[in-house]
């Protein structure tokens, strides 16, 4: 049995992560989607949330299974039995990342591999970030992430994200 896991921090779940869950869950028999923590980025929404948002957006794949996991990636396929990590890289710069991610992760565990998806063409410009900045700004998300989570996902950023002041 083919599994792999697909980490991230989906803050909030865009359909760029959508499109790379569907095509992995294609070629894997079971797909992990981790809901995980860098400790480098402050979220806007909680792991519960982004969890529980993302079990909604992926209900339709039998093959898929969110979780949320406070430690290393490697660590959780390692309990999953896992052999690939799933990256999406979008530009040269995702792709310096995870090269460097990449030659860390096999360095300690040559048992899993990393797996490189690229996104569609409607998908490439797509960061959460991206879609934050665009309900600051009072604009629709409705194309860039699932829609029935659309609403939910504009209130929750209104709520919690102030628009930039001019100085």
């Amino acid at each position: 049995m083919k599994i792999a896991v697909y980490p991230g921090s989906f803050d909030p779940v865009s359909n760029g992560h959508l499109d790379i869950i569907k095509r992995a869950a294609r070629i894997f028999d079971i797909v992990y989607v981790l809901v995980s923590v860098n400790p480098q980025k402050n979220y806007v929404f909680t792991t519960a949330e982004r969890k529980e948002l993302l079990e909604e957006a992926t209900k339709e794949f039998e093959n898929v299974i969110v979780e949320a996991y406070q430690g290393l990636v490697l660590e959780f396929a390692k309990e999953k039995n896992a052999s690939v990590i799933i990256r999406g890289v979008r530009n040269v710069l995702d792709y310096q990342n995870e090269i460097t991610l990449f030659q860390f992760n096999y360095s300690i565990d040559r048992s899993i591999d990393t797996f490189v998806l690229f996104p569609s063409t409607n998908n490439l410009f797509l960061s959460s970030s991206g879609i934050k900045e665009l309900v600051m700004f009072g604009k629709d998300i409705k194309e860039f992430v699932p829609e029935p989570l659309a609403e939910r996902i504009e209130n929750i950023i209104r709520e919690r994200c102030k628009k930039p002041e001019m100085k």
